[in-house]
C-alpha cells in the first residue's frame, strides 16, 4: 500500500471512529444530498453510473462524503421491479429493457426505541424512521 493510501485509510478509521463516539453523544445526521442528482445512464461508461451520499449533521463534522448509506431505486415511489440495480457502493445500472427515470434513494435508519428499521427502499414506510436523499437516473 502507498504512502498516500495508507494515510487515506488512517484519516478514514479515524473519522469512523469519531463518528461512533460522537453519535452517542448528540452527532445526529439532518439530511443526506445525492451526487450527481440526476445522470442519464448513456452518458456513462457501460452505463454505471457511480452516486454519492453526503450526510450532513448536526455537529462536527458537519458533513460526510462518502456516506456510508443503504441504496435502493424506485420509480413512481414503487420499488423499481429490476429495472434498475444498484450496489451497496451507490453504482446504479439499467438493466435491459428499462425506459424512463428512476428516483435512487440513499438512506439511514436512525434508532428509534420500539421501533423496526426499515427492510428496503423507505417510499411509503411511515413506520420506520429513516433519512433520505434522493437523485433521478433516466435510463434510455
Amino acid at each position: 500500500m502507498s504512502r498516500h493510501g495508507l494515510f487515506v485509510w488512517i484519516v478514514f478509521l479515524g473519522l469512523t471512529a469519531y463518528m461512533t463516539v460522537a453519535c452517542g453523544s448528540g452527532h445526529t445526521i439532518q439530511s443526506i444530498t445525492v451526487s450527481p442528482a440526476s445522470a442519464d445512464a448513456q452518458n456513462y461508461p457501460n452505463g454505471k453510473v457511480p452516486f454519492v451520499a453526503t450526510g450532513h449533521y448536526n455537529s462536527a463534522p458537519a458533513t460526510v462524503t462518502p456516506l456510508q448509506a443503504n441504496w435502493g431505486a424506485a420509480s413512481s415511489s414503487v420499488p423499481a421491479d429490476g429495472a434498475v440495480t444498484i450496489g451497496s457502493n451507490g453504482v446504479a445500472q439499467c438493466n435491459a429493457g428499462a425506459t424512463g427515470t428512476y428516483t435512487i434513494g440513499a438512506w439511514v435508519n436512525l434508532s428509534v426505541n420500539g421501533t423496526p428499521p426499515c427492510p428496503s427502499f423507505p417510499f411509503g414506510a411511515a413506520s420506520c424512521n429513516y433519512v433520505l436523499g434522493t437523485a433521478k437516473l433516466t435510463c434510455p
